[in-house]
């Protein structure tokens, strides 16, 4: 017998607990009929129109997203606005959606454990005790403009590729990540004794004068391609505790498609 919406909502709420999620945070349940049977998940780093066709071409019950559909106050959900558009099309497939953001990211089997997984990294710990971020340590010690290039061969590809500070001969031995936007975690990436960190969205100023004062070498990525690799995780939980079938994405939904280094 194939479980309920509200079911699944129970099995993502004993893995990423919302009571972790940040005070901002908007995660859990957004649409669905808690007793809606689920036989099948898709699930997505971003609820956008393009996801949203794909899980309808796939005929799915659920979505389970990282990133929040609804992160902002609405006061409408029009199908003349972006998101109610969405929400329309969703009510409409009787597709349900969760969302586990901000408590993924810091759990167990979360997005930023996922992450330093695929990368090899052991002795995993978090920067502090509430789970944010990951460090460890890397098979073998690595060149920093190595370790660049293995993890943009390791990452899904994305237009941005990736880039990173400091000297390309440096020697990385312990790697700190922080999927998703991670400029905050660069001081803590120092205080856990990294060599370096992965993450996104650090800001030019902000890099330039974390690495200036000494701190561990950025290498920075597409934030999409940061939080890609939770999506196995999740859709591989799911299937081994309920008995739905999950697809992953296939969908690239980083916003940035285009990149040149003026020498093509």
């Amino acid at each position: 017998m194939s479980p309920t919406v509200a079911g699944v909502v129970a099995v993502l709420d004993e893995l990423y607990p919302p009571a972790t999620a940040a005070a901002w945070d908007k995660v859990g349940l957004v649409l669905g009929e808690p007793a809606a049977p689920v036989r099948s998940i898709l699930c997505v780093v971003d609820v956008v129109p393009e996801t949203v066709a794909e899980a309808a071409d796939r005929g799915v019950d659920m979505i389970v997203s990282h990133h929040p559909l609804l992160l902002r106050g609405v006061s409408s959900v029009a199908p003349t606005t972006y998101a109610g558009r969405i929400v329309h099309d969703l009510i409409r497939a009787g597709i349900a959606l969760h969302v586990a953001h901000t408590n993924a990211d810091v759990a167990v089997d979360g997005v930023n454990e996922a992450l330093a997984d695929l990368l090899g990294l052991g002795f995993l710990r978090p920067f502090r005790p509430d789970g944010l971020g990951r460090v460890g340590t890397l098979p073998a010690p690595l060149r920093l403009a190595d370790l660049v290039r293995h993890v943009a061969a390791t990452l899904p590809a994305t237009a941005w590729g990736v880039r990173a500070t400091g000297d390309p001969e440096q020697i990385v031995t312990t790697l700190a990540v922080a999927s998703g936007s991670g400029s905050d975690c660069l001081p803590m990436a120092a205080g856990a004794g990294a060599d370096a960190i992965l993450t996104s969205d650090v800001k030019h100023h902000y890099a330039s004068e974390h690495v200036a004062a000494g701190g561990p070498a950025v290498i920075e990525a597409a934030h999409w391609a940061t939080e890609w690799p939770w999506l196995p995780r999740v859709a591989g939980l799911l299937a081994a505790k309920l008995d739905v079938e999950t697809f992953v994405s296939t969908v690239r939904t980083d916003p940035w498609t285009l990149h040149s280094t003026g020498a093509e």
